[in-house]
Protein backbone atom coordinates (compact mmCIF):
# COMPACT_ATOMS: atom_id res chain seq x y z
CA UNK A 1 0.00 0.00 0.00
CA UNK A 2 1.37 3.17 -0.72
CA UNK A 3 -0.03 6.56 -0.43
CA UNK A 4 -0.31 9.84 -3.45
CA UNK A 5 -0.61 13.55 -2.54
CA UNK A 6 -3.26 14.83 -5.48
CA UNK A 7 -3.98 18.31 -4.90
CA UNK A 8 -4.35 18.42 -0.91
CA UNK A 9 -6.30 15.48 -1.47
CA UNK A 10 -4.43 12.11 0.12
CA UNK A 11 -4.67 8.98 -2.64
CA UNK A 12 -4.45 5.44 -1.32
CA UNK A 13 -2.99 3.18 -4.08
CA UNK A 14 -2.95 -0.64 -3.32
CA UNK A 15 -2.05 -4.16 -4.84
CA UNK A 16 -4.98 -6.29 -5.77
CA UNK A 17 -3.75 -9.65 -8.12
CA UNK A 18 -0.40 -8.15 -8.76
CA UNK A 19 -1.75 -4.54 -10.13
CA UNK A 20 -2.45 -1.58 -8.90
CA UNK A 21 -5.69 -0.10 -7.56
CA UNK A 22 -6.55 3.37 -6.62
CA UNK A 23 -8.79 4.19 -3.97
CA UNK A 24 -11.96 6.23 -5.61
CA UNK A 25 -13.39 6.64 -2.19
CA UNK A 26 -10.26 8.60 -1.58
CA UNK A 27 -10.14 11.12 -4.71
CA UNK A 28 -13.81 11.96 -4.19
CA UNK A 29 -13.62 12.27 -0.11
CA UNK A 30 -12.86 16.08 -0.10
CA UNK A 31 -15.56 16.98 -3.15
CA UNK A 32 -18.83 17.99 -2.50
CA UNK A 33 -21.14 14.91 -2.12
CA UNK A 34 -18.25 12.66 -2.93
CA UNK A 35 -19.42 9.38 -1.91
CA UNK A 36 -22.54 9.80 -4.41
CA UNK A 37 -20.36 10.67 -7.29
CA UNK A 38 -18.72 7.35 -7.22
CA UNK A 39 -22.24 5.47 -7.63
CA UNK A 40 -23.86 8.73 -10.12
CA UNK A 41 -20.88 7.93 -12.23
CA UNK A 42 -21.20 4.31 -12.23
CA UNK A 43 -25.27 4.30 -13.12
CA UNK A 44 -23.93 6.26 -16.52
CA UNK A 45 -24.37 4.00 -19.59
CA UNK A 46 -20.69 5.19 -21.41
CA UNK A 47 -19.04 3.97 -17.89
CA UNK A 48 -21.12 0.71 -18.11
CA UNK A 49 -20.00 0.15 -21.38
CA UNK A 50 -16.67 1.15 -20.48
CA UNK A 51 -16.54 -1.41 -17.78
CA UNK A 52 -17.64 -4.34 -19.51
CA UNK A 53 -14.91 -3.99 -22.37
CA UNK A 54 -12.70 -3.55 -19.89
CA UNK A 55 -13.83 -6.48 -17.97
CA UNK A 56 -14.05 -8.93 -21.15
CA UNK A 57 -11.05 -7.75 -22.15
CA UNK A 58 -9.11 -8.87 -18.63
CA UNK A 59 -11.48 -10.91 -16.76
CA UNK A 60 -12.41 -14.33 -17.50
CA UNK A 61 -14.87 -14.77 -15.16
CA UNK A 62 -16.89 -11.79 -16.28
CA UNK A 63 -20.41 -12.57 -16.09
CA UNK A 64 -21.28 -10.86 -19.68
CA UNK A 65 -24.91 -12.36 -19.78
CA UNK A 66 -25.51 -10.25 -16.51
CA UNK A 67 -23.33 -7.32 -17.93
CA UNK A 68 -25.91 -7.16 -20.95
CA UNK A 69 -28.97 -6.59 -18.57
CA UNK A 70 -27.48 -4.37 -17.15
CA UNK A 71 -26.20 -2.67 -20.15
CA UNK A 72 -29.87 -2.34 -21.47
CA UNK A 73 -30.93 -0.76 -18.23
CA UNK A 74 -28.42 1.51 -17.97
CA UNK A 75 -29.49 5.17 -19.02
CA UNK A 76 -33.48 4.78 -17.68
CA UNK A 77 -34.79 7.26 -15.14
CA UNK A 78 -35.49 3.92 -13.12
CA UNK A 79 -32.03 2.41 -13.27
CA UNK A 80 -29.76 2.25 -10.01
CA UNK A 81 -26.65 0.32 -9.20
CA UNK A 82 -23.74 0.01 -6.70
CA UNK A 83 -20.95 -0.88 -6.28
CA UNK A 84 -21.67 -3.76 -4.33
CA UNK A 85 -24.70 -4.18 -7.29
CA UNK A 86 -22.05 -4.44 -10.01
CA UNK A 87 -19.81 -6.63 -8.32
CA UNK A 88 -21.80 -9.19 -7.12
CA UNK A 89 -23.74 -9.33 -10.37
CA UNK A 90 -20.95 -9.30 -12.98
CA UNK A 91 -18.17 -11.11 -10.70
CA UNK A 92 -16.19 -7.72 -11.74
CA UNK A 93 -12.35 -7.76 -11.06
CA UNK A 94 -11.92 -4.18 -11.95
CA UNK A 95 -13.70 -2.41 -9.41
CA UNK A 96 -13.47 -3.90 -5.45
CA UNK A 97 -15.22 -2.82 -2.32
CA UNK A 98 -12.79 -3.56 0.64
CA UNK A 99 -13.43 -3.38 4.55
CA UNK A 100 -11.39 -2.00 7.24
CA UNK A 101 -9.16 0.67 8.15
CA UNK A 102 -8.34 1.57 4.46
CA UNK A 103 -11.77 0.26 3.18
CA UNK A 104 -13.39 2.10 0.29
CA UNK A 105 -14.17 1.25 -3.38
CA UNK A 106 -10.90 0.71 -5.16
CA UNK A 107 -10.39 0.08 -9.10
CA UNK A 108 -7.91 -0.75 -11.41
CA UNK A 109 -5.38 2.23 -12.66
CA UNK A 110 -6.84 1.97 -15.99
CA UNK A 111 -10.50 2.64 -14.76
CA UNK A 112 -9.74 5.03 -11.84
CA UNK A 113 -8.05 7.20 -14.81
CA UNK A 114 -11.27 7.28 -16.65
CA UNK A 115 -13.49 8.29 -12.89
CA UNK A 116 -11.07 10.75 -12.40
CA UNK A 117 -11.59 12.48 -15.82
CA UNK A 118 -15.07 12.29 -15.41
CA UNK A 119 -14.67 14.06 -12.01
CA UNK A 120 -12.20 16.56 -13.02
CA UNK A 121 -9.60 15.89 -16.06
CA UNK A 122 -7.45 18.58 -13.73
CA UNK A 123 -7.62 15.98 -11.40
CA UNK A 124 -6.92 13.53 -13.57
CA UNK A 125 -3.58 14.95 -14.91
CA UNK A 126 -2.19 15.71 -11.33
CA UNK A 127 -2.88 11.80 -10.32
CA UNK A 128 -1.64 10.23 -13.01
CA UNK A 129 1.38 12.70 -12.53
CA UNK A 130 1.81 11.94 -9.11
CA UNK A 131 0.90 8.09 -9.67
CA UNK A 132 4.33 7.64 -12.27
CA UNK A 133 6.23 9.77 -9.68
CA UNK A 134 5.20 6.87 -7.31
CA UNK A 135 5.96 4.18 -9.96
CA UNK A 136 9.71 5.74 -10.41
CA UNK A 137 10.38 6.08 -7.23
CA UNK A 138 9.26 2.27 -6.74
CA UNK A 139 11.65 0.98 -9.68
CA UNK A 140 14.51 2.92 -8.23
CA UNK A 141 13.84 0.77 -4.31
CA UNK A 142 13.67 -1.91 -6.60
CA UNK A 143 16.94 -1.45 -8.24
CA UNK A 144 18.64 -0.82 -5.34
CA UNK A 145 17.36 -3.99 -3.22
CA UNK A 146 18.61 -5.87 -6.53
CA UNK A 147 21.80 -4.39 -6.08
CA UNK A 148 22.12 -4.68 -2.32
CA UNK A 149 21.34 -8.48 -2.55
CA UNK A 150 23.86 -9.07 -4.87
CA UNK A 151 26.08 -7.40 -3.11
CA UNK A 152 25.28 -9.51 -0.29
CA UNK A 153 25.72 -12.45 -2.44
CA UNK A 154 29.34 -11.59 -3.65
CA UNK A 155 30.27 -10.89 -0.48
CA UNK A 156 29.70 -14.59 0.33
CA UNK A 157 32.18 -15.49 -2.21
CA UNK A 158 34.60 -13.20 -0.67
CA UNK A 159 34.31 -14.63 2.86
CA UNK A 160 35.11 -17.99 1.50
CA UNK A 161 38.09 -16.59 -0.39
CA UNK A 162 38.98 -15.26 3.32
CA UNK A 163 38.04 -18.89 5.04
CA UNK A 164 40.33 -21.00 2.45
CA UNK A 165 43.30 -18.55 3.01
CA UNK A 166 43.43 -16.46 5.41
CA UNK A 167 42.09 -18.12 8.56
CA UNK A 168 44.17 -20.89 9.82
CA UNK A 169 42.15 -24.28 10.87
CA UNK A 170 43.09 -24.03 14.50
CA UNK A 171 42.01 -20.23 15.44
CA UNK A 172 38.33 -19.76 17.28
CA UNK A 173 35.10 -18.43 15.67
CA UNK A 174 35.56 -15.33 17.37
CA UNK A 175 39.05 -14.97 16.56
CA UNK A 176 37.82 -16.16 13.00
CA UNK A 177 35.60 -13.29 13.20
CA UNK A 178 37.75 -10.54 13.87
CA UNK A 179 39.32 -11.60 10.24
CA UNK A 180 36.07 -11.04 8.41
CA UNK A 181 35.72 -8.17 9.94
CA UNK A 182 39.09 -6.88 9.35
CA UNK A 183 38.78 -7.97 5.57
CA UNK A 184 34.90 -6.31 5.44
CA UNK A 185 36.44 -3.50 6.47
CA UNK A 186 39.39 -3.21 4.08
CA UNK A 187 36.71 -2.93 1.20
CA UNK A 188 34.36 0.03 3.60
CA UNK A 189 38.10 1.78 3.60
CA UNK A 190 38.10 1.33 0.00
CA UNK A 191 34.71 2.06 -1.07
CA UNK A 192 33.58 4.35 1.17
CA UNK A 193 36.74 6.05 3.05
CA UNK A 194 36.22 4.64 6.54
CA UNK A 195 35.86 1.39 9.13
CA UNK A 196 32.22 0.06 9.84
CA UNK A 197 32.97 1.52 13.66
CA UNK A 198 34.15 5.01 12.68
CA UNK A 199 30.55 4.88 10.31
CA UNK A 200 28.63 4.08 13.69
CA UNK A 201 30.64 6.43 15.68
CA UNK A 202 29.75 8.75 13.65
CA UNK A 203 25.67 8.24 13.06
CA UNK A 204 24.46 6.83 16.09
CA UNK A 205 21.21 7.54 15.76
CA UNK A 206 21.06 5.24 12.08
CA UNK A 207 20.22 1.54 12.33
CA UNK A 208 21.95 -0.97 10.05
CA UNK A 209 25.44 -0.35 8.85
CA UNK A 210 27.25 1.66 6.24
CA UNK A 211 26.36 -0.61 3.19
CA UNK A 212 22.41 -0.06 4.33
CA UNK A 213 22.82 3.46 3.06
CA UNK A 214 24.71 2.93 -0.31
CA UNK A 215 23.89 4.12 -3.58
CA UNK A 216 23.02 1.96 -6.14
CA UNK A 217 26.44 2.86 -7.75
CA UNK A 218 28.13 2.24 -4.60
CA UNK A 219 26.70 -1.21 -4.18
CA UNK A 220 27.50 -1.87 -7.93
CA UNK A 221 31.25 -1.09 -7.48
CA UNK A 222 31.56 -2.38 -4.70
CA UNK A 223 29.85 -5.87 -5.51
CA UNK A 224 32.95 -5.79 -8.50
CA UNK A 225 35.53 -4.97 -5.67
CA UNK A 226 34.67 -8.13 -3.34
CA UNK A 227 34.89 -10.49 -6.48
CA UNK A 228 38.36 -8.39 -7.38
CA UNK A 229 39.12 -9.05 -3.69
CA UNK A 230 38.94 -12.83 -3.61
CA UNK A 231 40.89 -13.15 -6.38
CA UNK A 232 43.57 -10.97 -4.94
CA UNK A 233 43.18 -12.81 -1.49
CA UNK A 234 43.94 -16.20 -3.61
CA UNK A 235 46.80 -14.85 -5.31
CA UNK A 236 48.55 -13.57 -2.07
CA UNK A 237 48.32 -10.64 -2.06
CA UNK A 238 49.42 -8.55 0.95
CA UNK A 239 46.13 -6.98 2.38
CA UNK A 240 48.15 -3.26 2.41
CA UNK A 241 48.27 -3.45 -0.91
CA UNK A 242 45.16 -4.97 -1.87
CA UNK A 243 43.34 -2.29 -0.29
CA UNK A 244 45.51 0.78 -2.21
CA UNK A 245 44.77 -1.54 -5.10
CA UNK A 246 40.90 -1.44 -4.42
CA UNK A 247 40.60 1.93 -3.68
CA UNK A 248 42.08 3.02 -7.03
CA UNK A 249 40.07 0.75 -8.49
CA UNK A 250 36.95 1.96 -6.77
CA UNK A 251 37.92 5.89 -8.24
CA UNK A 252 38.06 4.90 -11.27
CA UNK A 253 34.68 2.73 -11.57
CA UNK A 254 32.46 5.56 -9.62
CA UNK A 255 33.82 7.90 -11.68
CA UNK A 256 32.43 6.30 -14.91
CA UNK A 257 29.07 5.47 -12.89
CA UNK A 258 29.03 8.95 -12.11
CA UNK A 259 31.10 11.10 -13.66
CA UNK A 260 32.45 12.66 -10.46
CA UNK A 261 36.48 12.73 -9.51
CA UNK A 262 36.36 13.98 -6.05
CA UNK A 263 37.24 11.09 -4.42
CA UNK A 264 41.15 11.27 -3.37
CA UNK A 265 43.32 8.20 -3.40
CA UNK A 266 44.49 6.76 0.03
CA UNK A 267 47.77 7.26 1.17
Amino acid sequence: MAKIKVQNTEVTVITYNDKDYISLTDMVRNMENGPALIEKWLRNKNTVEFLGIWEEMYNPDFNSPEFEGIKNEAGLNRFILSVKQWVEKTNSKGIIAKAGRYGGTYAHKDIAFEFATWVSPQFKLYLLKEFLRLKEEEQAQLGWSAKRELSKINYRIHTDAIRQNLIPVEVTPAQAGVIYAEEADVLNVAMFGMTARMWREQNPGLKGNIRDYASINELICLSNMENLNAVFIDQGIPQGERLVRLNRIAIQQMRVLEDDGGRKLLE
